[in-house]
């Protein structure tokens, strides 16, 4: 964002002498505002110099990498002159103006023609070389001006500037006059105001000279005190002009300016606050018409600093509006109308920022524009509008990417720095502006040329910085990108490859080192050395974790509240101490690790304790202590708000001063830190804790301090008086999140196994050193960070006879949460009473017990009072005593009953409850009928029973096959349970996921078969799911790696052709669901009644199938149980035999069976299908070949260094992508390549077939990106498929003799930000290049006929499509993905509704059409999928965003290869692609992302 100076508004009346002698320069005082800071994590930040951004008073800030904003020009002191011969000097007005005062205050005016007589024969007896001619110069430029306010000739006034031009020509900066005649100035002020006193008529013009000379010498040394001083005499000035006095709009204005600045440099909101409230008050005094209106308005409008602060749209939005009626006032030839309109762009520039409303920028850049054509070459603030209109070009270059944009910028910023020779005070600034563009244009483009030069520009610009001047660390932060760019593009040589990363470290060493840099600045350039010395391993690493830990020290120290502390906490990386931990670790440096964790750790509640105890205290200890607090937090906020940087060509600006002043604010606040330090227990404050220290904490038993970050997991022992042994831990960050999540959703039934896991992967190995450093029974303490905060440490053990556990081995302690219950309390209560109410030998009785027994029980699961769970058995028993042997609802009883001691087992381990609850289940399955839908929740728990049996070592003799039978048998129950038709599709489902869950977990033989039984339920659960949506939500509930997991499996058993029809059966389900049922399915009801009826008795019963009847109360007559499981027994067979008579029916022989792999290798008829494979066990590729045997390759890699990749390409600068791109050549395409050969000749055609992680990876650009290196595009011609079936579907269907093509482009659809100009041209250049009629029909739809219901009516009447027009991917509902339209989306889910199953062709030339959705990987729903699956043979989509310039070129090529002998045939479309990618190739313009946007899916 960018913040601008305030422009007051000067006295132009005449009429009142008391104003006389003020010069109008009294109002126009200047504040230097700092802009907030926005944060940059460094783990995701792109790899881009930083621009200077500056507000528009010049202050710098070095917190963006992208969009940050160059000064804005404003008027010298708060006002552009609007003549450049009106430029003053306000270092050297001020003796000649108190002179003045003086003069009037004695003699009167009467005098002031005899005394500019006089003042010129002075003059004349100095002539041009002697020392004091610019004192006379001054002397005599003063009364003239008055003169002119007095009479109104203009004469006076040239005469006047001229005499002051001459002055400041013989004064350059650093004179010596310039500091002594503004203390001399003061010191007359004050003695013009003792001449004044209460009561006379010119005490406000005096009270208002004084405060500007003190406000002024501020601005040079900043002295606080002459700040406050300044205020305090503009509000005496102002009460002595009550409301109607024609001076009061300026006295407002001036204290106005004065609260601003002080806001600007200590931040109170009150003063902000009031400075509005005033500025408003004086735009009120200054009615449409007036003519400082205007500059009021201006005023006004530069407080969007509210907005800045507060973030309040409103604020920056009456800004706007204010700027707007500003500019209003300024008409074409106004002097001010350059201020105006560069106001304007100011706001609308920061609303962009904010909005990302492109009109915003639009705008911006045309007033830019307008701006700089009033600022010709000579004038005095032309090289700020250059930079101005070069930002924001600059920044729309980043959100669309139009190259001519910033080739533009890079030409202003060239221009702009030719107005700054060598000597100026910021052609630094020009300099750096200039590199940060270069550089972004060689991320884009590659020319190594722009690399050099920026790097020679920010040499040139360090040098050029003084040794604390705080812009220095934003340049050493640009130069350490600029030199990784160097690193990763391979521009250097071999050695000096290694050279240039060292030097990048060197240089934000530097940045994160520089004291004048501000401490926030300081830390998030440390972060920036932190993420790339991690990236490289470079051996600076452990130097640039401490550096960030003791800056985040600092920086948490200089900030006030708890809240703000944890909101700041939020803004920097969370692992960072464990990182850092870890990385000492690596050092064998084991105390470095823990004075790391210690010190990055717990930031907020060490600060807060640290300043409570003693120094929140010491404001009551002593006033030196206090003073040295306050002066501490004072000194720390000014040097996080570095200070201005003044616009370009002011020759107010004392650089030397200002950089003394800096050098004396870093003097002192080292000196403060220093004298905090002798205070008592803050000898090592803002210094790490040291280990010795640290180590106390150990007195009364050894801590062990846990550590998991990505490298590794570790335990540290920390003993008193013995050296750290630190323990690596057999796990790692992903497997101790994983059971997190278990411990937190496990049943307690499995709470005993995830409990054993941490003992073996965490607690055990460091028990097994423990025993060196403590005894047995003692106190033990543990430490831990990150994902271990939330594991049960101290419950970790041997849950089975005889097993070790921690608490046998030391002390540890537990807490357990309650939730309010009081409406289950009541329940308890009411089913008390009406137990009470059915005595024994009562008809309801039995019932009334198992109510109680029920609620009794999930009392328990809240609140873990043993006495309701035994209670509740109780109850159960009398309840089972009640329903004897015959009883009807005896099952229920003995089930409810054996769930509860199953219960009691988890919390007790007690032997015989589990023997009990077993012994019942099975009496419940024997009274239970074989269609009871309740047998399958009997089979799931007595394999839950069971599992219990095997992991606890109950009810055996220590025999493994025993042990091995109670596995089989739990198999069984689950199987049993999977397979149980009369239970419901979902319920079933659900099951066979339970089964493959521990079959998995434990290698049992029977997983494969799990998997299979899942893939055949999801499939008919899915068949039976109405609606696409709802299809979509339901698989969201089921593992979305449920195929890949059950490929793995089938590939481990050496089963490749059995892993192909698990990926096809797992993976697209909502497709094919949707394919099946269209083709001929859906279509039955216009066949033959009695298909329609098939089709609904088959969703009917399925319907029914999936909600089992309920079952009744206890002792409910009414219930004709044989009668209720005759009528289930009938809807399994109806629904058996409604399957079999679908089946009969041509295409659906296999329905709900798997498809077979001979069926599906007729997908690679034309060329080698590569299926990809991702699962947590391992990554896989298979080559299926036509007519041959499948090949499976275990692929080097995993999926979790996939993943990195996905992440790394989605955000990777485009310099780094070649690297990524080789990375995925190597562990996945070169290893597939290698022996693809036996299956295909070169320059044929291949099929990718993608799964899970795969699904976003572009494995057709993958390649050795170097001289001479392969690439797959020059061995093969790639396709993609998301399914084999889809692929055999497009082959099966017919060619269309007749080419109707349908062009349909919408370039401004509601709601987007900019206009799409190329789409009419880019449809006019397809219809140029297709063959003309008869061969092609073309019809095109463009502009307000481009609505929903024509596209949707060209889409059905034309098999050949090419789409110009924006694309969304909409994540949360990828069914709502579309192309958009004048009126509507025409979304994924329209497409999905139209049959497209004679169509042959689609180019999608929009964004995100082939980019899938996260959160269901394998269902594959993007808009070139959805077209391809509603019927396209053939289609064209793009991966990610593209580019107006990469489209026209690419559709050129494209329709020119695909055309090229006056024929149509979709067939050709992968290779037309192939050719016009090639052909883009050797153009260095176009970016290598844009090169491999496009791909191809289909035949």
């Amino acid at each position: 964002m960018v913040h601008r100076r305030h422009v007051t508004v000067e006295s132009s009346s005449p009429s009142d002498s008391n104003c006389d002698s003020d010069f109008s320069s009294a109002s126009s005082r200047k504040t230097s505002p700092t802009s907030p800071v926005k944060n940059s994590a460094p783990s995701t930040e792109p790899l881009k110099c930083r621009k200077w951004r500056s507000d528009s008073s010049g202050n710098d800030n070095n917190n963006k990498t992208k969009s940050s904003k160059l000064p804005r020009s404003q008027k010298d002191h708060n006002e552009e002159p609007s003549d450049p011969e009106h430029t003053q000097n306000p270092g050297v007005i001020y003796f000649g103006e108190v002179q003045q005062v003086v003069i009037t205050a004695h003699r009167g005016n009467a005098e002031e023609d005899q005394a500019i007589a006089l003042l010129r024969e002075a003059l004349a007896l100095h002539p041009v070389g002697h020392t004091d001619r610019s004192k006379s110069l001054d002397n005599l430029a003063n009364p003239l001006f008055t003169r002119f306010h007095h009479r109104g000739n203009s004469e006076d006034l040239d005469q006047a500037i001229a005499l002051h031009k001459e002055a400041l020509a013989l004064r350059p900066v650093g004179h010596t006059y310039r500091q002594e005649d503004l203390d001399q100035a003061i010191a007359l002020h004050k003695e013009a105001l003792a001449l004044c006193p209460v009561g006379h008529t010119g005490r406000s013009r005096s009270l208002n000279s004084l405060a500007n000379g003190l406000s002024t010498r501020f601005d040079h040394r900043g002295n606080a005190e002459d700040l406050d001083q300044a205020i305090a005499l503009d509000r005496e000035a102002l009460a002595l002009l009550p409301v109607g006095h024609p001076d009061r709009s300026r006295s407002l204005n001036s204290l106005a300016n004065g609260l601003s600045t002080r806001f600007d440099h200590r931040g109170n909101a009150e003063d902000l606050d009031e400075a509005i409230a005033l500025h408003r008050e004086a735009l009120a005094l200054l009615p449409v018409g007036h003519p400082d209106r205007s500059l009021s308005l201006n005023n006004l409008a530069n407080h969007s600093t509210r907005f800045d602060h507060r973030g309040n749209a409103e604020d920056l939005d009456e800004a706007i509006a204010l700027d707007r009626e500003a500019l209003a006032l300024c008409p074409v030839g106004h002097t001010d109308r350059s201020l105006s309109l560069n106001s304007l762009a100011n706001g609308l520039s920061t609303r962009f920022d904010h909005r990302g409303n492109a009109e915003d920028l639009d705008q911006a850049v045309a007033l830019d524009r307008e701006a700089l054509a009033l600022r010709p070459v000579g004038h005095t603030y032309r090289s700020l509008s250059l930079s101005n209109l070069a930002l924001d070009l600059s920044t729309r270059f980043d959100h669309r990417g139009n190259a001519e944009d910033l080739d533009q910028a890079i030409a202003l910023h060239r221009e702009a720095l030719d107005l700054c020779p060598v000597g100026h005070t910021y052609r630094s600034n020009s300099l750096n502006n200039l590199a940060v563009q270069l550089s972004t244009r060689f991320d884009h483009r590659g020319n190594a040329e722009d690399l050099y030069e920026s790097r020679e520009n920010l040499r040139c610009a360090l040098t050029l910085l003084t040794q604390h001047d705080p812009r220095r660390l934003m340049v050493h932060e640009s130069l350490a990108t600029v030199y990784l760019l160097f690193h990763r593009s391979g521009l250097d040589g071999p050695g000096e490859d290694t050279n240039s990363l060292n030097v990048a470290m060197h240089h934000f060493k530097a940045a994160a080192n520089f004291v004048p840099g501000g401490l926030l600045f300081r830390l998030r350039a440390s972060l920036r050395w932190v993420h790339h010395a991690d990236e490289h391993r470079h051996d600076t690493e452990m130097d640039a974790y401490a550096t960030s830990m003791q800056l985040m020290d600092g920086y948490m120290s200089a900030t006030a509240s708890v809240s703000s502390r944890h909101r700041a906490m939020k803004d920097f990386p969370s692992t960072l101490a464990v990182d850092a931990a870890s990385c000492a670790l690596r050092s064998d440096d084991v105390r470095r690790a823990v004075e790391l964790l210690e010190q990055g750790r717990t930031i907020i509640w060490t600060q807060m304790t640290r300043l409570r105890t003693p120094l929140d205290n010491l404001q009551t200890h002593n006033d030196h202590a206090a003073a040295l607090m306050k002066r501490f937090r004072d000194l720390s906020s000014l040097l996080d708000r570095p200070p201005a940087s003044h616009p370009d060509g002011t020759q107010s600006v004392d650089v030397e001063a200002e950089d003394t002043r800096y050098r004396r604010l870093v003097e002192d606040w080292n000196g403060v830190v220093e004298e905090i330090r002798k205070i008592e227990s803050f000898s090592r404050f803002l210094l790490p804790t040291m280990f010795a220290d640290l180590q106390e904490a150990a007195r009364d038993g050894p801590i062990i301090v846990l550590v998991a970050s990505k490298s590794s997991c570790d335990a540290i022992i920390i003993p008193h008086k013995q050296s750290p042994t630190s323990i690596r831990l057999p796990t790692n960050l992903e497997k101790l999140q994983t059971l997190v999540v278990r411990l937190q959703r496990t049943s307690r039934l499995a709470l005993p196994k995830a409990l054993m896991e941490l003992w073996e992967d965490v607690v055990r190995p460091v028990v097994d050193i423990l025993g060196g450093f403590a005894r047995r029974h003692s106190r033990i303490w543990w430490c831990p960070t990150s994902v271990f905060n939330f594991l049960p440490l101290h419950a970790a053990g041997e849950y089975r006879k005889d097993g070790q556990f921690r608490s046998r081995n030391g002390a540890t302690s537990f807490a357990h949460l309650t939730g309010n219950s009081e409406d289950l309390d009541e329940a308890i209560a009411l089913h008390r009473e009406a137990l009470d109410l059915c005595p024994v030998g009562h008809t309801d009785r039995s019932m009334s017990l198992n109510n109680l027994a029920l609620d009794l029980s999930t009392r328990f699961d809240h609140r873990g009072n043993a006495e309701d769970l035994d209670q509740a058995i109780a109850l159960d028993r009398e309840a089972l005593a009640l329903r004897p042997v015959g009883h009807t609802d005896r099952s229920s009883s003995l089930i409810n009953l054996a769930n509860r001691l199953s219960t009691r087992f988890d919390h007790r381990g007690n032997a015989e409850d589990l023997n009990e609850s077993r012994e019942n289940l099975r009496c419940a399955l024997t009274l239970l009928t074989q269609h009871d839908p309740r047998r399958l929740m009997v089979h799931g728990t007595l394999a839950a029973v069971y599992l219990s049996f095997h992991g606890s070592g109950l009810d055996g003799t220590g025999n493994p096959s025993e042990d091995t039978e109670r596995l089989n048998v739990a198999m069984h129950h689950f199987k049993a349970a999977a397979n149980f038709v009369p239970g419901g599709l979902l319920f079933r489902l659900r099951a066979s996921l339970g089964w493959i869950r521990h079959a998995a977990l434990h290698r049992h033989g029977t997983e494969l078969e799990a998997y299979e039984t899942s893939m055949q339920i999801m499939h008919a659960y899915m068949s039976a799911t109405a609606s696409v949506s709802s299809r979509h939500r339901a698989m969201k509930d089921f593992p979305s790696t449920l195929a890949v997991d059950a490929a793995s499996c089938a590939l481990r058993s050496g089963d490749v052709r059995r892993a192909v029809e698990l990926l096809e059966q797992g993976r697209t389900i909502i497709w094919n669901q949707m394919t099946r049922l269209r083709t001929p399915l859906d279509n039955l009801q216009t066949h033959n009644d009695h298909a329609a009826a098939v089709m609904k008795r088959f969703r009917d019963l399925s319907s029914l199938l999936d909600r089992p009847p309920v079952s009744h109360a206890d002792g409910t007559q009414s219930v004709d149980v044989e009668a209720e499981d005759t009528r289930y027994r009938r809807l399994v067979a109806d629904w058996n035999g409604n399957v079999e008579e679908i089946r009969k029916i041509e295409g659906f022989s296999r329905f709900l069976l798997p498809p077979e792999f001979a069926d599906l290798q007729e997908a690679a008829r034309d060329g080698p299908i590569i299926m990809l494979i991702a699962s947590k066990s391992s990554c896989d590729a298979i080559i299926i070949p036509y007519k041959q045997s499948p090949t499976s390759i275990q692929l080097p890699t995993n999926l979790e260094k996939l993943q990195t990749l996905v992440v790394k390409l989605q955000r990777t600068s485009r310099s780094a992508l070649p690297k990524a791109l080789m990375e995925l050549w190597d562990d996945v395409v070169r290893p597939v390549v290698d022996i693809l050969g036996g299956f295909a000749r070169r320059h044929s055609r291949i099929w990718w077939c993608p799964t899970s992680v795969f699904n976003f990876l572009p494995l057709h650009a993958a390649g050795e990106y170097r001289k001479d290196g392969q690439f797959l595009s020059q061995l093969y011609i790639s396709s993609y498929t998301p399914s084999l079936s889809a692929l055999i579907k497009a082959r099966r269907h017919d060619r269309s003799l007749s080419v109707s093509f349908a062009a349909i482009g919408q370039d401004s659809p509601p709601g987007v930000s900019f206009t799409l100009d190329c789409v009419e041209p880019e449809l006019e250049l397809v219809r140029s290049l297709l063959p003309p009629p008869p061969t092609v029909s073309f019809t095109k739809i463009t502009s307000v006929d481009a609505t929903r219901s024509r596209a949707l009516r060209a889409l059905q009447d034309n098999a050949w499509l090419h789409f110009s027009c924006y694309g969304t991917q909409n994540y949360e509902d990828p069914f709502n993905s579309a192309f958009l339209m004048r009126d509507q989306p025409l979304s994924l889910l329209d497409i999905t509704q139209t049959d497209l199953s004679r169509h042959e062709f689609a180019f999608l030339s929009a964004c995100d059409t082939a980019a899938g959705d996260p959160s269901t990987p394998d269902e594959v729903i993007h808009l070139a999928a959805g077209l391809q699956f509603a019927g396209v043979k053939s289609v064209v989509g793009t991966l990610w965003k593209v580019t107006d310039a990469t489209v026209q070129r690419l559709v050129e090529e494209f329709y020119k290869n695909f055309c090229k002998d006056g024929k149509m045939n979709s067939k050709r479309a992968a290779r037309a692609l192939h050719q016009a990618v090639h052909s883009l190739a050797s153009d260095k313009d176009m970016p290598l992302d844009q090169r491999i946007v496009f791909v191809h899916i289909g035949i």
